[in-house]
């Protein structure tokens, strides 16, 4: 499916098990540079782990997984934390000022974030200066989920992974999120490797699309495949019949 494109992320016959279950069975694949590419899939499908052999949360048992062309291996660990950033779905806040929240980053580094990036951050991701002296208690899950996204992109990450980060949001708050990754995606070039539940967001937002059940890639290439795929099972997930 990515043929044309450079892979920011390549998987080649990756597995990964913990000692009862076989979760990643033989992946191979490429999520496209400066693409943003959705996945999607029945829970316990393997595509959280997937996502955290990206940033090397997780080592794969057997297989290679190349970041830019080199071996996940081959990066030290801080700098592959930078070029790959990861948000979850609990956007978890230290006590504090959302300021204090994206000066984190930069003070394990012993360093401050200056107020005008400080500031350039909060408004990429729609919101005012005025908020960078909020109480984190203070926002809502909406809010709370901007300010985890800018938090990730302290660093600047070329690749950012997104882990179900709009499914507990309203859904005036799920589009704001929506926008927001796509207004990242076309601002930077960052690449996009987005997990949800949500099959029409997957079809809307995303370049490309995977489909993992069981630990396997069932179904990949353009996000259109969700409204035709060829795969048997795919075909039941989508209609949903496969959860």
């Amino acid at each position: 499916m990515t043929t044309s494109y450079k892979p920011a992320v390549h998987f080649n016959q990756v597995d990964f098990s913990t000692k009862a279950v076989h979760i990643v069975k033989g992946v191979t694949g490429s999520f496209p540079e400066g693409k943003i590419t959705t996945l999607v899939g029945p829970s316990g499908a393997g595509k959280t782990t997937l996502l955290k052999l990206c940033n090397g949360l997780l080592s794969p048992d057997s297989g290679v997984i190349y970041i830019k062309g080199k071996p996940i291996e081959d990066y030290d660990p801080i700098e592959l934390r930078r070029l790959v950033g990861l948000a979850l779905q609990s956007a978890p806040m230290i006590s504090g000022t959302v300021y204090d929240n994206l000066n984190l980053p930069m003070e394990l580094r012993g360093r401050k974030l200056p107020e005008t990036e400080a500031v350039q951050l909060v408004e990429d991701v729609g919101l005012d200066k005025s908020f960078l002296q909020r109480k984190v208690s203070d926002l809502s899950g909406g809010q709370r989920q901007k300010v985890s996204i800018a938090r990730t992109l302290v660093n600047k990450p070329e690749i950012l992974l997104l882990d179900e980060i709009t499914s507990s949001l309203d859904r005036k708050s799920m589009k704001e999120i929506e926008e927001l990754i796509v207004h990242i995606n076309r601002k930077y070039g960052t690449t996009i490797i987005w997990i949800t539940h949500n099959l029409q967001q997957a079809l809307e937002i995303g370049d490309f699309t995977w489909v993992m059940m069981e630990g396997e890639v069932m179904e990949s290439g353009e996000s259109s495949l969700l409204e035709n795929p060829t795969n048997d099972k795919v075909k039941r997930f989508v209609k949903g019949e496969e959860k």
